[in-house]
Parts: structure tokens; sequence; C-alpha cells
């Protein structure tokens, strides 16, 4: 049905061995999930009463307590920083961007201060929060954050993420021991996180994509205490308004909830799919692995590195080739100029893999 849908818009075929990319669409929901939204875009319902009662749900099922669905776990950050900037005051929330708050400063380690498709920082600006950096590129400790803390600071913010520098930066549960020592709120942005459980223990608010790991429609979640989600809510009458996020999404996302909860770990049937690349290993010069994801999720993707001096082309030719070719086959490039790069295959359907491997053996001169 996707490739039928492309083609009558003119769009290419697209085979994502990138993971869950915003540039892509994501994920894609299963028919279960997309039924949930035809029945939900198709009734009406009072979105106050839906907006409370989809949150408390959320909340039951993350172990928070409380919950409130939001459009990105973009738009999560910024609703975050915006209600703990306005503490939930009506008119401020509608005049974040005319009247400074005096406390809005946000503290990041600088080594999550990164580009994940946009800034983090312009989310926090967005917010109405100012950024703080702390730390350095290849160092984040506990005492940085603690003594950056002044009467300016509103919040921390730590972000959990393969895109933030892993290399000796603490954990998000020595960042929760600093902000409960403080007294500061900590919002943690666990956008593709897996363990959804988890970050509600160690943040006042935590921040999920809903279309990542969950697989839903593109939304977010934030999750917490129940003081701060009834100030995120407050933000829905500012800036918020521009962020809304209609029915079909939310009974689209609670489906897509309901069966990630119960989802068998496929981590061992997708290493297995990955052995269809394997024969790449005859080629001179293409060496095929398979590794874990670099955030220590149970993620694993088969790495290929490419000698250029033996195939006459570059990781970076190759996965630009790939990306621009009839079959648009996007790859997780991060690794490109140090000679690699990733297929994650996860996000792979019908003969995807097949593909990918007669493409890489073509340009690299194996075929």
């Amino acid at each position: 049905m996707g490739n039928t849908l492309n083609a009558k818009y003119g769009l290419k075929r697209v085979i994502n061995a990138s993971g869950r990319m915003s540039i892509l669409g994501v994920s894609a929901p299963s028919d279960t999930v997309m039924e949930a939204m035809k029945q939900g875009g198709q009734s009406y319902v009072e979105i106050a009463d839906l907006v409370d009662k989809a949150g408390d749900y959320i909340a039951r099922i993350l172990g928070s307590e409380a919950a409130v669905i939001v459009n990105s776990a973009s738009s999560g950050i910024a609703l975050s920083v915006a209600a703990i900037v306005t503490q939930g005051n009506r008119r401020r929330s509608e005049r974040l961007h005319q009247e400074i708050n005096p406390k809005n400063e946000i503290i990041i380690l600088k080594g999550h201060n990164v580009q994940y498709g946009a800034p983090v920082e312009t989310m926090v600006y967005l917010g109405g929060g100012r950024l703080l950096e702390v730390g350095y590129a290849n160092e984040g400790r506990a005492e940085h954050i603690e003594d950056a803390i002044s009467d300016k600071t509103a919040a921390i913010l730590y972000v959990k993420s393969h895109h933030t520098v892993q290399k000796n930066m603490i954990s998000v549960e020595e960042a929760w021991d600093v902000a409960q020592r403080c007294g500061v709120p900590l919002i943690v942005d666990a956008a593709a996180e897996e363990d959804l459980q988890k970050y509600v223990k160690y943040s006042d608010l935590a921040i999920y994509s809903g279309s990542k790991a969950i697989e839903g429609p593109t939304s977010g979640i934030v999750a917490g205490k129940r003081t701060f989600i009834e100030w995120v809510k407050v933000q829905g009458h500012g800036i918020g308004r521009s962020m809304k996020v209609g029915k079909e999404t939310s009974f689209g996302l609670l489906q897509a909830l309901d069966e990630y909860m119960g989802k068998e770990d496929k981590s061992e049937q997708e290493k297995a799919l990955l052995e269809a690349l394997m024969p790449l290993n005859d080629i001179a010069g293409v060496q095929v692995s398979v590794v874990q994801d670099e955030a220590g999720r149970a993620i694993y993707r088969g790495r290929i590195q490419i000698d250029a001096q033996q195939t006459g082309i570059t990781a970076k030719e190759v996965a630009e080739r790939l990306q621009n070719g009839e079959i648009a086959i996007y790859t997780r490039d991060y690794g490109v100029r140090q000679g690699y790069f990733d297929i994650d295959p996860r996000p792979l359907l019908g003969d995807d893999i097949t593909v990918i491997e007669a493409k890489i053996r073509e340009l690299t001169g194996g075929r």
C-alpha cells in the first residue's frame, strides 16, 4: 500500500535502514494502531477530557504520577521548559517571549547540547529558557552541574541519546541525585529510549517519542510529577497551541503503547536478518560485522566497513549513492568519515535486506 501511494504522488520507494529517523517518517505503525487512529479520528470527543484521561492511562503504564501526550519529543522539551520557567502561571505562559522570567536558566552538560535534526538549545529557547552549558565536550561531572546552580536556575536538562557524548559523562541516576540534593527540577529527554518505566524514576519530567521505540503515530509523551505535568498542560494556551495533538493521534498512541508493553524482544531475529549481508565479506575491501547500539540498548546493526583503496569508492560515496538511487536506501551514516556505515534491521520490510545487499555489492564492484 505504501509503495502504491508513493507512486501516486511521485515519491520514491524508500528503504529505511537508518533506524527510527524523523526524516523518513520515523516508524511504520501496525494495522491495529492505524485502525485505532481511524476510529478515533471519526469520532467526537471532549479534547480536554481526552487529554486528562489519556494522560492518566499512560501514567499507569509508565508508573509516573501523571502524563500528557504532546506532538513530538521536541515539543516535549519546549513545553517542559516553558512549564517550569512559568511555573504554570497562565499570564506568564501567554506572554512567554514578551516578559522575560528571571529564573529561566536551564543547565545542560556541554556534551548533551546536540543537533538531532534540530538543536536541543533551540527547543530550550523556544520554551522561554536560557541554556547554560557546563562541563566539557569530553567530560561531564556532577560537580559541573552543582557548581552552576544559582538563583537563576529553573531546571537541569539531561539528554539520554546516542547523539550525545557517551564517554566520561555522568549517568541519569547521578544527575537525579544532584537535582534532588539541590532542590532543582530535572528534565530528562529520553526520546528514543526503550525502557519507558526507567526514566520517570529519575526525573521530574521525562520525555519520550511516541513514534520511535513505541512505533506509534508522530507524537511524544511527557511523564512525571503531577504538579509539573499540570504546568505543561497550561502551555496549551500559549506556545503549545501550535503543537496541539489530534484526537486520532492520541488514540493511535494509546494503542501503540498497549502493544509495545506486550511486545516480544525481537533483537535476536533482527540480528539474524543481518546474516543476509555477510556474503559481502567476500568482496575485497568490504568487511561486515554486527555491532550493538552505542547507547547500550538491545539494538544490533550490521556495520559495513569500506577500504576505499581496495574498492575504489569510499564509505561516504557508497552511502550517498545508496540514498540517491532509484530506490532511496537510507543507512545510518554517522561513521562514514571513519570508513563505515551501519544497517539497522528494525525498520526493514519485505525484501529490503536483499535489495540493500545487492546494491552495496554493485557499488563496491562485487557484482
